[in-house]
């Protein structure tokens, strides 16, 4: 299968748009330069891909930086991506860290900040509070307030054939048609059904016939992750 690509698609008929993303080389390549703690790891696999689909959505050349800073072990995680799929990142950490700790007993007290930065434009900065379980609460929290946008999104990250991997999508209602909550609820409950397995290893076509074989899917050149 193609590896390290994000896919970006929209279903006939429904105001909803989709993104896929895959990820292998560049999270292997993002946390190979430290040795990462297996949850860091995990919650840096988490936020790439959540920074990917972020990026994807920009409708013009910049940037985004999503950072989390807390005051617990894990005092600053950070990746930076911008309109070309190009992703950076690092976190900083201290003590032994158990490998079920949760986002809060990872990060303590803490926010997460959100950097729009266009090429040609005002820089935008965006801060939420770390109020949900999960990082994927955090962020849909973020887009309900800052974007009044209802957005739902699956971070998954773990090994497949001895490789790191990395995966995860997103599904969120067009501006201007946000009252069409029915159509969104129902993608939503086909893509809580996709397993790590699929994501890790089908194309990304086979993955979206597999959830959404009733529904017309247009689906968009995909884009290169580096």
């Amino acid at each position: 299968m193609a590896q390290d690509s994000l896919h970006r698609y929209l279903f006939d008929g429904v105001s909803v748009r989709g993104e896929l993303v895959q990820l292998s080389d560049t999270y292997q390549q993002l946390t190979s330069g430290k040795e990462y703690p297996a949850p860091v790891k995990k919650m840096l696999g988490e936020l790439l891909v959540a920074t990917s689909l972020l990026t994807a959505t920009l409708k013009f050349e910049g940037s985004i930086t999503v950072q989390i800073q807390g005051d617990g072990p894990v005092s600053l995680i950070v990746i930076n991506g911008n309109h070309d799929q190009v992703m950076r990142g690092t976190a900083r950490w201290q003590d032994e860290l158990p490998e079920s700790a949760s986002l809060h007993d990872l990060v303590g007290k803490g926010q997460m900040v959100i950097t729009i930065e266009p090429e040609k434009g005002e820089r935008y900065q965006g801060i939420v509070g770390l109020e949900g379980e999960t990082l994927e609460a955090c962020l849909e929290d973020y887009f309900a307030r800052s974007e009044q946008l209802k957005t739902r999104l699956w971070l998954r990250t773990g090994e497949f054939e001895g490789s790191a991997k990395a995966a995860g999508m997103l599904l969120q209602v067009l501006p201007g048609d946000e009252n069409k909550e029915d159509d969104f609820d129902h993608l939503a409950q086909l893509t809580d059904t996709v397993k790590n397995e699929e994501l890790f290893s089908l194309d990304a076509q086979d993955v979206l016939y597999r959830l959404y074989h009733q529904e017309n899917v247009n689906v968009y050149e995909p884009k290169n992750v580096t």
